[in-house]
């Protein structure tokens, strides 16, 4: 019997999912919920789509529901309502608000005999992973997080709010001189402003005060006030031909001593390189529905991270198949 995941929401990630999903043969796309007029989206799959409203007419029909919401407004909310209801995958990411949103998700869950993963994704998760196994192996060490190159989908919209912004792309740079610092293993100390660069390529609206935009953009807090900041105005062909896609990556390192005398360095790398920042996005979320689904089988409930999974429930092949392939 195929696990049946279920879809709120169907924008970038929404769509990586369903592709996601069609690439596991023990899945099946039970239906698509959307806040729009179901009419209006048009799927890849063939799969049903509904209005969000109509979601809880569903329960019996559903195994995993993934939640493609933002992590601003909509996941603080949504997970923890819907485990009420349903196993639920959410990619909520606004790091310093993780246990809150933990806290609330697991009340719910408990209370309702379901299993809610959060945080999954790249960073937090794939990344958060590595981090911990890093840590526990090499005790005398330090940790080290660079992001990109790659655009950052949260401050390319917060430039275009900026008055008299057409439209925009930012892309995150790591500063290769610190990278190189830590690969060499001497431990740097480093400020925001020392790891990572962040570039702007900006269509301004016509006759637009450029200079105000820049200054703007340079002294926004959050965002780019510390950093440094390079701001491009180019033409919305060369936006659309030059910039169209959402790649991001980066990379996760620890370094660290052994030895009686500290006499000899390691370095832990974990890099990522992806072409499709929400599809690659949509593939760890859709192992994690398995892993929901299959804790909830064996009787667990309540919220979930990625450190609470064993590596097992992740993936379609038998315990004898991953032993005799990959261990």
């Amino acid at each position: 019997m195929k696990i049946r995941v279920a879809i709120m929401g169907y924008g970038n990630l929404g769509r990586g999912i369903e592709c996601a999903v069609s690439q596991n043969d023990d899945m099946e796309l039970a239906a698509v919920f959307t806040r729009r007029a179901p009419e209006s989206v048009k799927v890849m799959s063939g799969a049903a789509v509904y209005h969000a409203d109509s979601l809880l007419e569903m329960r019996d029909k559903i195994d995993v529901l993934m939640l493609c919401g933002g992590s601003a407004t909509d996941l603080p909310v949504q997970t923890a309502e819907y485990a009420k209801y349903f196993n639920v995958v959410d990619s909520f990411d606004t790091h310093a608000k993780i246990p809150e949103h933990f806290a609330r998700v697991d009340q719910a869950a408990s209370e309702s005999g379901h299993v809610a993963m959060i945080s999954v994704g790249w960073d937090p998760g794939m990344f958060s992973l590595n981090r911990l196994y890093a840590n526990a192996v090499l005790r005398d060490g330090s940790d080290y997080t660079f992001w990109g190159k790659g655009v950052s989908q949260g401050h390319s919209d917060a430039i275009r709010r900026v008055s008299g912004v057409r439209d925009a792309k930012q892309y995150t740079i790591p500063v290769e001189a610190a990278l190189t610092a830590v690969r060499n293993c001497e431990n740097p100390t480093l400020t925001t402003r020392q790891k990572h660069t962040r570039e702007c390529f900006v269509v301004a609206e016509e006759g637009a005060d450029k200079a105000r935009i820049e200054q703007e953009i340079k002294t926004m807090p959050d965002y780019f006030a510390d950093y440094d900041t390079t701001v491009h105005f180019i033409t919305e062909e060369e936006l659309q031909r030059d910039h169209a896609g959402i790649p991001h990556g980066g990379l996760v390192l620890r370094t660290g001593k052994t030895g009686w005398n500290k006499e000899h360095d390691h370095v832990i790398e974990y890099s990522l390189k992806l072409d499709s920042n929400p599809e690659f996005t949509a593939c760890v979320l859709t192992a994690y529905a398995r892993a929901a689904y299959r804790m909830k089988q064996e009787g667990m409930k309540g919220c979930k991270t990625v450190f609470d999974v064993a590596p097992a429930y992740l993936s379609p092949m038998t315990a004898e198949e991953m032993r005799s392939r990959l261990l």
